[in-house]
């Protein structure tokens, strides 16, 4: 799939580009960013770079990892990361994808994050028909939880031992996100557990 540029009242979502990678580098300095995410800690200029230059590319080129850098639309400021992993196998995806993000620390409490995430999985929606959306984070990560809440997402529960972070296993919180969560119709009928 082609890149594309997502709009929101405040933002601007666009594939992250070189000229880009000095300010990734600075906001990954923060270390609640590796402290939550899968982002090498100490990140270095090189992780940025490969990051955009080589994960992002290739993700967009294979159909499989759709990521967006989260801009101001008045100042052009780095906001954060917004990306969909698509789950299942190409070229049969099972239309489920799994949203992630991070948040520059002096662009939180403005409601950005929440504002772009609902941009991102309106466009996983409409445009790649997904069906199911899946968030995940460490539990304990507050921030990214009252995110996933805020865009509907339904808490699911406590997953143990899902995420492995410096060689330990750590439990993680998760929740999902359906289309009819939305209002939104879906191509496969959905029938929940004692209905």
């Amino acid at each position: 799939m082609e890149p594309i540029t997502l709009t929101t009242d405040r933002l601007l979502l666009r594939p992250l580009e070189p000229a880009d990678a000095q300010a990734v580098y600075a906001a990954c300095q923060d270390p609640e960013i590796p402290r939550w995410t899968s982002v090498p800690s100490p990140y270095a200029l090189a992780n940025a770079t490969d990051f955009i230059g080589r994960i992002c590319v290739e993700g967009w080129r294979d159909d499989t990892l759709f990521n967006f850098g989260v801009f101001t639309r008045a100042t052009g400021d780095l906001v954060g990361s917004m990306g969909l992993l698509r789950l299942g196998r190409l070229p049969a995806p099972d239309h489920q994808a799994e949203l992630g993000y991070w948040t520059a620390e002096e662009q939180r409490g403005k409601g950005y994050t929440v504002e772009a995430a609902r941009a991102a999985c309106d466009w996983a929606f409409e445009t790649l028909a997904v069906e199911r959306i899946e968030w995940y984070a460490e539990a304990g990560n507050e921030g990214s939880r009252a995110v996933a809440l805020r865009l509907g997402f339904v808490m699911e529960g406590t997953i143990r031992a899902k995420i492995i972070k410096e060689g330990t296993r750590r439990d993680a919180w998760s929740g999902s996100l359906l289309p009819s969560d939305w209002g939104r119709p879906t191509a496969s009928a959905y029938l929940p557990y004692g209905r």
